[in-house]
């Protein structure tokens, strides 16, 4: 590309296409056509660049300028402005919250440089369905290595070394699973990538799972893909295409005398699937449930033959290992949690997406200095840590570093990389009960703990969500809890109390008050919240009115609104609007006062608490 004057690398993630980025590109060709510049400008989609909500994105080198949420509309400006006069469009720029930039580099935003990149270290440069740009970034060295001068042992050695634990799941040691299926004397041996949303170069996934093959001994794998992935599936087809084409796929590959080739397995999306045993009886074309352990998959997998099942983050690892050693590995992250983390950082933060960052980190340092902080006007309430079926981490444990066995210790699991961050706009028990439900729904049913005790699970927290709890329903929700952690069959039902056991255990008060007080300080469980307008704060802006559903506000323009309570649904659309405090929370007995006693609406908020709360 050294021939042309910039390159503009337009994210082809699956969030940015879905957002215009082929639109996009063909803006710019024609564009750059009718002005005779099309040898003079690169235009490139790449994998996804991770900064998802602010996509589509585009990023203009050698001036390293990101521009986010570009239209079609907005490609003669860049064009005019920035590539004929080099002038960045400065309304297209990113804006650190409440900070004064000038033009900000890539490098500029917190976002991206306070990561640490490793699996996704060409994530936004290459061009994903390029098997010459992967190869130009070093791409198969690690495999020719692996393949051409080490033995099956010396791999498994330094993958031991490295200590990767599995990038999903519990986290087990990737050496110990792979040199369990390499004793093995079986007649044939697979190897299996386990579906993941995460979006990094196909040929690092292939790469990985040929030096895996390789240490095991597999002649045949599988990538258990999701079929609601079209873009996925079709750069995967391309990747599988190319590699046969260059020799690395196959017979003998790369003159080694090694044969293995990969097949794509679509699945139906069950969430169950992504346990391995139940992924291997999807793959079997039999339904989608778990299976006793023991025999583990490495011992007794597909058709009983020992398996070796990685998901997509722990593959990409394993051609960086190989390539530059156990050390170098080691050389960030922690003594038992090793490496990098690639994590999907979501909730009311000013930046989210898609992040990689040493292990070791601290919850606070994501949050602030990746995450930008919490939205304006929102204040932190927990973290949920582990994706579905992860724990609620509160406010005095942001500092404890993100390992797997530090996170555990707050029933919370590293899991599939998910962050979110809740707000006081959230109901903890509220966000309980979603997780509960989650579980009820994608349960296969196949264990009666799981099976019956996340419905049970799910009938106690309606009880508290709707007041008609008691407090002896908190320590019967815990026992469950735990009953349903310690005898599922999979993980699903052993961490899908997770969230359940933490919210009792941080934020136990949340729970005696929708029992005790019959209120929900959030807002978020209907039959517990009365919202009412505090007349003193309300200076009539007429905003809450205009976006009740239910037209229950009424007021004059720029005197103070009230609500009437009989029509009043309790959607919260009110109080998410109001920018001036004046839409209040309060238990649902002030409801019924408010409707008729001799509280009036125009008390202040601090009264009419007083007087009706007591």
């Amino acid at each position: 590309m050294d021939k042309y004057r910039c390159n503009v690398m337009l994210c082809g993630g699956t969030g940015c296409s879905a957002g215009g980025s082929l639109k996009i590109k063909e803006a710019l060709q024609q564009g750059l056509k009718e002005r005779g510049m099309e040898d003079e400008v690169n235009i490139q989609l790449t994998s996804c660049n991770g900064f998802c909500p602010q996509g589509p994105i585009m990023i203009i080198y050698p001036d390293d300028v990101l521009y986010q949420k570009v239209s079609p509309k907005d490609v003669t400006a860049i064009i005019e402005e920035h590539l004929i006069k080099g002038r960045p469009v400065e309304r297209l720029l990113y804006k650190e919250p409440a900070k004064k930039q000038s033009i900000p580099t890539v490098k500029d935003i917190p976002f991206f440089n306070k990561q640490v990149l490793r699996a996704l270290k060409n994530k936004g440069l290459i061009d994903p369905e390029n098997i010459d740009e992967y190869i130009a970034r070093d791409g198969y060295q690690a495999a020719a290595k692996a393949l051409l001068e080490m033995t099956p042992e010396e791999i498994i050695e330094v993958v031991k070394d490295s200590g990767l634990r599995g990038r999903g799941g519990a986290g087990a040691l990737t050496g110990m699973k792979w040199q369990i299926c390499a004793q093995s004397k079986a007649p044939e041996k697979f190897i299996v990538c386990n579906r993941s949303i995460i979006e990094v170069e196909p040929h690092l996934i292939l790469e990985g799972m040929i030096i895996g093959a390789r240490a095991i001994g597999a002649s045949q794998g599988y990538i258990y893909v999701r079929s609601g992935a079209p873009i996925i599936i079709e750069r995967l087809k391309k990747a599988l295409t190319q590699a046969r084409e260059y020799g690395l796929l196959g017979e003998n590959i790369l003159e080694s005398g090694f044969n293995f080739d990969i097949e794509l397995f679509m699945s139906s999306d069950e969430f169950v699937c992504g346990e391995e045993t139940a992924l291997l009886m999807s793959i079997q074309s039999m339904r989608g449930m778990p299976t006793p352990r023991p025999p583990f998959p490495a011992e007794k997998g597909l058709w009983d033959m020992p398996t070796v099942i990685n998901t997509v983050e722990t593959f990409a690892n394993i051609p960086l290992i190989i390539q530059n050693g156990a050390q170098w590995f080691r050389s960030v992250g922690t003594e038992k949690s090793a490496g990098t983390k690639i994590f999907s950082l979501s909730g009311a933060l000013n930046n989210t997406g898609l992040i990689e960052v040493p292990m070791g980190i601290t919850l606070k340092s994501i949050i602030d200095d990746i995450g930008g902080g919490l939205i304006k006007g929102r204040r932190f309430k927990a973290v949920q840590v582990g994706g579905s079926t992860g724990g609620y981490i509160p406010e005095q444990y942001l500092d404890v570093p993100v390992t797997y066995e530090d996170v555990t210790q707050l029933d919370a699991i590293i899991g599939s990389g998910g962050i979110a961050v809740l707000s006081d706009l959230n109901c903890m028990v509220s966000s309980a009960k979603f997780t509960i439900e989650f579980a009820v729904d994608e349960s296969c049913g196949k264990c009666p703990p799981c099976r019956i005790g996340t419905s049970v699970m799910l009938e106690l927290l309606n009880k508290v969500t709707t007041g008609t709890a008691t407090e002896e329903d908190i320590d019967l929700m815990e026992d469950l809890a735990f009953d349903i952690k310690t005898t599922s069959l999979c993980g699903l039902g052993q961490t899908a109390m997770n969230p359940v056991l933490s919210t009792i255990r941080f934020f136990r008060e949340e729970y005696l008050e929708h029992i005790n007080d019959k209120w929900c300080k959030a807002g978020v469980c209907k039959e517990l919240c009365t919202f009412y307008i505090d007349k003193e704060k309300c200076i009539g802006c007429g905003a809450c009115a205009r976006i009740c559903p239910k037209k229950a506000i009424s007021g004059e323009k720029k005197k103070p609104h009230q609500i009437d309570q009989s029509s009043c649904i309790q959607c919260r659309s009110c109080y998410e609007t109001c920018k001036f405090n004046a839409l209040k929370i309060g238990p649902r007995r002030m409801r019924e006062e408010l409707m008729n006693s001799d509280i009036p609406e125009n008390s202040t908020a601090e009264e009419s608490s007083k007087e009706v709360a007591g």
